[in-house]
């Protein structure tokens, strides 16, 4: 599989910019005492924002050359991995977290399927997706396939029931301007 990233990665960061975390800490039911696994967490942008709200805080990423750049920020744990296949036990996280990744992952469905795995009784997964409905988002995904990312983006909708079928409890929030978020716990 292409790495699409190395070309930016050291760069990526200051692409993207700051996260808006708020939303990220109130749907994950954050600040606790529990474990964080980002998944296509990168350069780590957004889970080191999180450090004091959670531990251990664990990146899992296809990108060597993104998780370089995670590795030298302070308490992240970068692990290189494709989504569809963690590296982890089942039911080992008490959170996970998704943030604008999902479209890149090769197989959504097994991808969201082993978040479900690694997850906890009583854990909850967040992710957060630019809502392909939106025009906006229509232009991203456009300007993803011209540069041959192979991305594909599904509405809220398409995610939800990818977490039910893989045995969770979902709702969909929206209310963003560009995304949706998809909440999913685990009985």
């Amino acid at each position: 599989m292409k790495d699409h990233f190395q070309a930016v990665a050291r760069f990526y960061d200051r692409l993207i910019g700051v996260p808006h975390i708020d939303r990220q800490v109130e749907l994950l039911e954050l600040p606790c005492v529990c474990s964080l696994l980002e998944v296509g967490g990168g350069t780590g942008r957004v889970l080191e924002r999180l450090r004091d709200q959670a531990h251990p805080l664990v990146i899992a990423d296809y990108s060597a050359a993104m998780l370089r750049q995670a590795a030298g920020k302070e308490g992240l744990c970068p692990v290189r991995a494709a989504a569809e296949r963690l590296p982890f036990p089942d039911a080992v996280f008490d959170r996970v977290l998704v943030v604008d990744a999902l479209h890149h992952f090769r197989d959504q469905e097994r991808a969201v399927s082993e978040m479900a795995r690694v997850l906890r009784p009583g854990g909850r997964l967040v992710i957060e997706e630019p809502d392909v409905r939106r025009p906006a988002v229509k232009l991203v995904a456009l300007g993803e396939r011209l540069l041959r990312m192979k991305s594909t983006f599904h509405p809220p909708e398409r995610i939800r029931e990818m977490a039910e079928r893989a045995g969770l409890r979902v709702r969909v929030v929206s209310g963003g301007a560009f995304s949706a978020w998809v909440v999913a716990d685990r009985p």
